[in-house]
């Protein structure tokens, strides 16, 4: 029966791949890698960076694919989110259908965790759900871009006896949550945190965690927004694409 890894290749620095993930990648025949345009072409490149570093055997094959684009104009998030899923599972489930023999083993490497903010799982899902194409699939942990934050600036993220909330820029732009004192924050386009006014509120900023271009800010969160959203949108335009992660802690408490 066809195989399918989907493996958490860690959040930027090929060091951060495990050695389970390693073992995995050795067992694949086909690697399926979605295009997601010229703009983030080196993230590309940073997974094949990974093939050509950890695989022995280079008989593999690489099968690339334009990533459906998402409506991220639409009045409805849900229903744009949801048809952007049903195209990536028409297309992931062609790939599989007819890239992979009986055979063989395939492919998606995710960046940092599948578990985190990735749609690659619930793709899957709806894969096998529909019963066109069978296949068994194993997922491999990876180093999230939030363990890698907290590595960098050296902190622990739940404070003893606290709880951590981890939630999107989107989520947050709607207000912190209540009775939650440090607030990992995750896909964050459009600078929320700017719209926090809490005195009393710590930032933990990284950009490109684990590469060469890594950006690390920390400190009041009042007086390091500017510095925080000047940065980030010069490191866009110069990169074409940026990744980056923050955790927010309250230090009235």
């Amino acid at each position: 029966m066809k195989k399918v890894f989907v493996i958490g290749i860690g959040a930027g620095n090929p060091d951060y791949v495990t050695v389970q993930a390693i073992n995995a990648l050795n067992e694949v025949d086909v690697f399926f890698v979605m295009d997601k345009g010229e703009e983030k072409e080196e993230l590309v490149r940073l997974r094949k960076e990974i093939c050509d570093r950890y695989i022995e055997n280079k008989s593999y094959r690489t099968i690339e694919a334009p990533d459906p684009p998402r409506d991220r104009h639409s009045a409805s998030y849900e229903a744009a989110v949801g048809l952007w899923h049903e195209q990536r599972t028409a297309l992931y489930e062609q790939l599989i259908g007819k890239e992979l023999s009986d055979d063989e083993c395939g492919a998606f490497l995710v960046w940092g965790d599948p578990s985190l903010y990735d749609s690659t799982l619930r793709i899957i899902e709806r894969i096998i759900a529909r019963g066109i194409v069978t296949f068994e699939y194993e997922v491999i942990p990876g180093i999230s871009s939030i363990q890698a934050l907290a590595a960098k600036h050296r902190i622990t993220l739940n404070r003893i006896g606290k709880s951590i909330h981890i939630t999107t820029g989107r989520k947050i732009a709607e207000g912190l949550p209540n009775n939650v004192d440090d607030v990992v924050v995750m896909l964050d386009a459009d600078c929320a945190f700017k719209n926090i006014s809490e005195a009393a509120m710590d930032i933990y900023w990284g950009a490109y965690l684990g590469t060469q271009d890594e950006i690390l800010v920390s400190g009041n969160l009042r007086a390091l927004t500017e510095d925080i959203e000047r940065m980030r949108t010069e490191a866009k335009a110069r990169k074409g694409w940026i990744m980056d992660t923050y955790l927010l802690r309250r230090t009235d408490c």
